[in-house]
């Protein structure tokens, strides 16, 4: 019976007669590299070095330095030990797997154990870092998302963006970087796909291509499949961070001023109405959650989304979320149809993820109707435009109405519109607090009480800005007096604050 090829030899290597094969180069440490004597003209120091530094700089992360030689052959071995667990595990062992995350290092023992039966009927010749790696890799499949958990672990990326099983990218402190982690192919990642849906009772397929879904720790999950996705399978993760953040957290990174800070937590306290608007990835869900950490303990919170994303701190909070169609295309449950029926569950704020169609009427409608305090987002570039986009949404309810009276709908209901915008540096800002007067004629009357300055771009990239107040008093400050609350006599006057 001919003797199973090594790795040397699999990676298209020579075989060695009188010698075993040695650990490739690139993946030795320097303390390991000193021993090794090629002879010069055949292997030179400088060559090594310069394999050592381009398999660092192909990897996004330290203990990923696999070579890309080698990652058809790591895919083989992860599939032989899957294929070897699920062949020949035990009914105790079974019973372990069964535990989860929490037998998570009982578990990477049992795949030890097999990979290394494995590797020893395969001649697999790997490093103790690539022995660990592939344990720990397994165990991703088996207990997470597979390829994705390291990135999903790493608190520093904000945002997982899979195009296809072969590419892709994430967000690191506001900028796009491409990884060298990867799926083996569709089927893997349709795999993945399957995992994160089915919790959640969500599906995806050839006629329900696109579905919106989250993960266990709460973050943003898209995925859109072929037909409509020619790449591929494609999924973006939104992650949020672990420590939900606080108002100080946003001062912090430079998102408002504390004079800003303070305004907003009074605004919230007086039960003003709020609509948050931003583009895409600006934050809005993030201050979204920060605002609603302001609501009194004593309030009843009726939160509705199409994906339960906010985290509020309070006791007395009910969760309502959407629903599509089924199979056949029946069963869907609307924003607008939990906009309604929140209005009968007795609530003291309501809080809607985001607007985005005809809810926009019904949520305008609750405002009205004593429902203060009430909380939303939606997609807009500027105060002004958010307004256009709320009588776009109200006329797509279906109810004919003319213009000014939903003008005066929505003057009537939103009280103040917060603004944030992404700057060019990857930094969110809340480029402006405006106060909705009411209406003049046929237009509504905004009025600007802070806002965010850029000065300029330094040598580094970042934004360089300030925040400013107006200088102007707001018409509702005696919806301040009404609910005990006083800031200073000078809050108002003109002023900057230098970030």
């Amino acid at each position: 019976m001919p003797r199973p090829l090594s790795l040397l030899e699999r990676l298209g290597g020579k075989k060695q007669e009188t010698q075993p094969p040695q650990p490739e180069h690139p993946r030795m440490t320097k303390p390991e590299a000193k021993h090794v004597h090629q002879p010069k003209e055949e292997y030179t120091e400088k060559q090594v070095q310069q394999e050592r530094e381009a398999a660092v700089e192909a990897s996004a992360f330290a203990g990923r330095r696999a070579l890309t030689a080698k990652s058809d052959v790591m895919q083989e071995l992860k599939l032989a030990v899957h294929r070897r667990i699920v062949d020949e595990m035990t009914p105790e062992e079974q019973q372990i797997l069964i535990r989860g995350e929490e037998a998570r290092e009982q578990i990477k023992n049992i795949i030890s154990v097999y990979s290394s039966r494995e590797m020893a009927e395969g001649a697999y010749n790997l490093s103790r870092g690539e022995r660990i790696q592939l344990v720990d890799d397994i165990s991703n499949e088996l207990l997470g998302l597979g390829p994705l958990e390291p990135l999903l672990q790493n608190d520093s990326i904000t945002e997982i963006m899979v195009n296809g099983p072969r590419q892709i990218f994430i967000e690191q402190k506001g900028k796009l970087k491409l990884t060298d982690v990867h799926f083996y192919d569709n089927a893997h990642l349709m795999n993945i796909i399957e995992r994160i849906l089915t919790p959640l009772g969500r599906r995806v397929d050839e006629s329900s291509p696109l579905v919106d879904a989250r993960l266990a720790d709460g973050s943003r999950v898209n995925i859109i499949i072929p037909p409509l996705s020619l790449v591929g399978p494609a999924v973006t993760i939104r992650k949020f961070s672990k420590k939900a953040l606080s108002i100080h957290d946003l001062v912090g990174f430079g998102t408002l001023s504390e004079d800003m800070a303070t305004f907003l937590d009074a605004c919230v306290r007086a039960r003003l109405n709020i609509l948050v608007s931003g583009g895409t990835g600006s934050g809005k869900t993030t201050t979204l959650n920060v605002l609603s950490s302001f609501i009194p303990a004593t309030d009843r919170i009726v939160t509705i989304e199409d994906a339960a994303e906010l985290r509020l701190q309070q006791e007395h909070v009910v969760t309502l979320e959407s629903r599509p169609a089924n199979l056949e295309g029946h069963g869907a449950i609307t924003i607008r149809d939990l906009v309604k029926n929140a209005l009968r569950m007795r609530p003291d704020r309501i809080i809607v993820g985001e607007v985005r169609a005809g809810e926009a009427l019904d949520m305008l409608q609750a405002m009205n109707t004593g429902h203060d305090g009430s909380l939303t987002t939606a997609h807009a570039n500027t105060p002004r435009d958010v307004l256009s986009r709320l009588e776009t949404m109200v006329l797509m309810a279906g109810m004919e109405l003319p213009v000014r009276a939903v003008r005066t709908q929505v003057s009537s209901a939103i009280d103040l519109i917060l603004q944030q915008s992404r700057i060019r540096d990857g930094s969110r800002k809340i480029t402006y607090i405006t106060e909705v007067q009411g209406m003049e004629g046929d237009t509504i009357i905004l009025q600007d009480l802070f806002r965010y300055v850029q000065d300029r771009i330094d040598e580094r990239g970042k934004s360089v800005g300030h925040f400013e107040s107006m200088g102007l008093l707001p018409n509702f400050m005696d919806k301040f007096q009404m609910n005990g609350i006083e800031l200073p006599k000078n809050f108002f006057s003109a002023g900057r604050g230098d970030f």
